[in-house]
């Protein structure tokens, strides 16, 4: 799995509380890097501390298993400074983890900070909502999103890797 690499590429998903959106992400990320041979690490994290330590939501592992991705072994942990450095790319699910992430971030990082749909065509500041308090069509929404946010993130860094700004 030695794809088409640029440089080190290297994107941290990031939603609250690290158990629904931003594990379907990573888990989808990968998969979507892995079929278009893109060479890139990929983890998630939240914004809060809610649930560090704890396996994604029983609903996101079973909507991500519904989809051919195992997501089961992830275990959430909180956003750090290092992040900011060691990520090419941090991408948020929503506006208000965006806002987050920024007001976190060091002065000098090196990471690009964006929302996940801005890589879509035409998808700039839409959102991956928070299915946490909703049912499985919620999950499936949200998976949804973030195959599609995916994908074209997938497509963005194999054609422009590091310089990648959306």
């Amino acid at each position: 799995m030695h794809g088409r690499g640029h440089g080190n590429l290297s994107v941290l998903f990031v939603c609250l509380g690290n158990i629904c959106r931003s594990p379907m992400a990573e888990g989808a990320f990968r998969a979507a890097a892995a079929r278009g041979g893109l060479a890139c690490e990929a983890d998630s994290a939240g914004t809060a501390a809610y649930h560090i330590g704890h396996p994604p939501d029983p609903r996101a592992i079973a909507t991500a298993q519904a989809n051919g991705v195992d997501i089961a072994d992830q275990r959430a942990r909180q956003i750090a400074r290092d992040d900011f450095y060691r990520f090419t790319h941090i991408l948020a699910m929503d506006s208000a983890n965006l806002a987050g992430i920024r007001a976190q971030a060091p002065r000098d990082a090196s990471a690009h900070v964006a929302l996940l749909m801005d890589a879509v065509e035409g998808g700039a500041s839409r959102v991956v909502a928070d299915p946490y308090h909703g049912d499985e069509d919620d999950f499936a929404a949200a998976w949804a999103m973030i195959a599609t946010g995916v994908e074209a993130l997938v497509q963005r860094l194999l054609a422009e890797g590091l310089t990648a700004r959306f």
